[in-house]
């Protein structure tokens, strides 16, 4: 959520055990992760010129109340609503706003967290609003398919930054196709989760494979790379949350809950049973 809090999670990284789960507690993660999944459908569906983020925020809570679970942002540390909507160059935990009115080319990217039976779930996606430019619907999918090759990565018996060095090779990978440069964003990444929404380890967006903690079934790791059009440095705004691209540029951010099981990487928050091969 706030770069405080992640700063402070990086300071802690080594310190901590990673919490593993029981295939059961596992499963209970899914049914979070699956309401996180159908929220965020939701909101994609709904998502539309003329219709306002805080509009959008107040349909993720109900969703996720009405599922029985509640929303896991939602005065986290402060946080003041239930979904980050970061529109255009805004990178990540944009706050909701009645006067912010999705218009025709815009690109949105919605984070959505919820607690069910003390067990958390945590996605994002970002949405294409109307018709938006070629290079949006690139940027967007390529930072997706940066977050894949990160959930590929995330098997038993490897290393933690191997997950870091798959979406770094991702973006590189991606530059060299599309003949452009991508700003990915490393002073944000992805994090342990579970009994509580961000836990150790932090995990880097880019990094040398083969370092970090051996990884190890029954964990679970929301995996997040965020992209932008053009430079990778950030600003946070005043409110203390919103963190935009410094040079204007528009931003894409995508993440999965991700379970390692003995079998290979289980997607928590999709809406489809996704599993990868061992």
């Amino acid at each position: 959520m706030s770069s405080r809090f992640l700063r402070m999670l990086r300071g802690l990284r080594r310190k901590h055990a990673i919490e593993l789960k029981s295939p059961g507690e596992l499963e209970a993660m899914r049914a979070s992760g699956l309401i996180v999944a159908r929220t965020l459908a939701a909101i994609e569906a709904e998502a539309k010129p003329g219709i306002s983020t805080a509009e959008l925020d107040e349909l993720a809570e109900q969703r996720i109340r009405d599922a029985g679970a509640v929303p896991a942002f939602k005065g986290y540390h402060g946080f003041p609503r239930s979904i980050c909507a970061s529109v255009n160059e805004r990178v990540v935990h944009g706050i909701p706003a009645a006067d912010e009115v999705l218009e025709k080319g815009d690109l949105l990217s919605v984070d959505c967290g919820a607690i069910l039976d003390g067990w958390h779930g945590d996605a994002a996606v970002t949405i294409e609003v109307g018709e938006v430019t070629r290079s949006d619907q690139i940027l967007s999918r390529r930072t997706r398919e940066a977050m894949l090759a990160g959930v590929a990565a995330a098997r038993p018996g490897g290393r933690l930054t191997d997950i870091s060095h798959a979406v770094q090779c991702a973006v590189e990978e991606a530059e060299n196709e599309d003949d452009r440069t991508y700003g990915l964003i490393t002073e944000y990444g992805g994090h342990g989760i579970g009994r509580a929404m961000h836990m150790e380890p932090f995990l880097p967006n880019a990094g040398s494979p083969g370092r970090g903690p051996r990884l190890a079934p029954g964990m679970a790791l929301a995996i997040e790379p965020m992209l932008t059009g053009g430079s990778e440095e950030t600003l946070e705004l005043e409110d203390g949350w919103t963190v935009v691209t410094a040079d204007g540029s528009r931003a894409a951010h995508w993440e999965h809950t991700v379970a390692i099981t003995a079998d290979g990487p289980w997607v928590l928050t999709s809406v489809e049973e996704t599993r990868f091969a061992g």
